[in-house]
């Protein structure tokens, strides 16, 4: 069969390989981006699904628009409120996770040649999906502060990208959180450049102990002129439930518009199911205890994680201590004549049976092989200990 050329510059999940390999008994897998199924609040939802099928079954069970069923979309609203956001429910599309507006951001923006700059590294589905479309993609150098604005601006400057898109607060794979001054900053380049930024926010609730920075969206009121070079990206999947598939998308006028001409032609509209859930959900007030447990838990993971790190691979490994999210992001060093080939290790990794992600796929250029990613999410402090014990025999 002859595929469509766009296929050529694409490849399959580095991630979704290695699922292959974790089905080996007694596996302890810090791989996976997902959070733990533990912390689903199974009784919310249980409440929220049967009130939706109580109150209004035939919008819960129908076709619907395809912005999104709108009491969800007032919902959404409301608790971007909470987080400084002032948006109108007409303001804002639901999508079938965050990852559809990334897709619909594609879709609506890129034509095959145009420049996109990310961070590198940077989610890895963002780099295939981006590419599919033709892109072409610069890499913006970030640190433990997030992308380095005035790395960013020359770029900009160079390239003058289409978009840029970032992960600004604890981002996958890096963990990172950007600085308040650089949000700022990244707000002055939209205004200065004339360009698009593009925000993901699936970690940003995920925070231990002090709260990040409001999102670059939330700040855009002092700047005047960039909240209509903005886009923003939302996701529950982290917090709520990937399953339930509920993202959405803030973003100027025109660009809603052609997002939602778009996401006609994939799928006509995100489940009205999932999304009269999510609403019954949101209503119900259950949420900031959620969001309280999940963080308590994540963060006595992350702690038990560093700890290991430091303890098990002491100076062969560097990285720096995330303050939300799921993720570590570590650099092998070859200190004391140690390995520094991340590729390697993860075939020695498995052996011990203790999986991981190199680092060198999230890379859209110049991959760095000394990195990986490592996932506390889903394992808990015990597993933790003896997973990163295990890291340590591999290296």
């Amino acid at each position: 069969m002859q595929f469509a050329s766009r296929l050529d510059n694409v490849e399959t999940s580095a991630i979704r390989e290695l699922f292959k390999l974790l089905g080996k008994p007694g596996i302890i897998s810090f791989a996976g981006g997902f959070p733990d199924s533990a912390m689903f609040d199974v009784e919310g939802l249980k409440e929220a699904s049967q009130k939706a099928l109580a109150e209004e079954p035939g919008a819960a069970l129908q076709y619907g628009a395809t912005e999104g069923y709108e009491p969800l979309r007032t919902q959404l609203s409301s608790f971007m409120k909470t987080k400084g956001v002032d948006v109108d429910p007409s303001g804002l599309i639901v999508t079938t996770g965050s990852q559809q507006a990334l897709d619909l951001l594609g879709k609506t923006m890129i034509s095959p040649g145009d420049k996109v700059i990310v961070e590198g590294p940077t989610f890895l589905a963002t780099i295939q999906c981006f590419r599919l479309y033709g892109a072409q993609l610069i890499s913006a150098p970030i640190d433990a502060n997030g992308v380095k604005t005035d790395e960013l601006e020359k770029l900009i400057a160079e390239h003058k990208p289409k978009f840029v898109y970032l992960i600004p607060t604890f981002g996958n794979p890096s963990g990172a959180m950007l600085s308040l001054e650089r949000r700022k900053k990244v707000l002055e380049l939209a205004v200065k450049y004339q360009t698009l930024i593009v925000e993901d926010d699936p970690y940003g609730d995920l925070y231990f102990g002090e709260a990040p920075p409001p999102s670059i969206m939330s700040l855009s009121k002092d700047v005047p002129g960039s909240r209509e070079l903005l886009a923003h990206c939302g996701s529950l999947s982290k917090v709520l439930s990937p399953g339930l598939r509920i993202g959405w998308m803030i973003a100027p006028p025109e660009l809603l518009a052609k997002a939602t001409m778009c996401k006609q032609f994939s799928d006509a509209h995100t489940s009205t199911f999932s999304q009269a859930t999510a609403a019954q959900y949101l209503k119900s007030g259950r949420m900031p205890a959620t969001l309280a447990h999940v963080r308590e838990v994540y963060g006595q993971r992350a702690q038990a994680m560093g700890a290991a790190l430091k303890r098990e691979l002491g100076e062969a490994v560097s990285f720096t201590q995330p303050n939300g999210g799921l993720f570590f992001w570590a650099r092998l060093t070859g200190a004391n004549g140690k390995l520094a080939d991340a590729n390697e290790l993860a075939k020695r990794a498995i052996e011990k049976l203790v999986a991981f992600v190199p680092g060198a796929p999230f890379f859209a250029e110049n991959p760095d092989v000394a990195t990986l990613r490592l996932s506390f999410a889903t394992a808990d402090v015990a597993k933790i200990e003896e997973g990163v014990k295990r890291l340590g025999q591999a290296l």
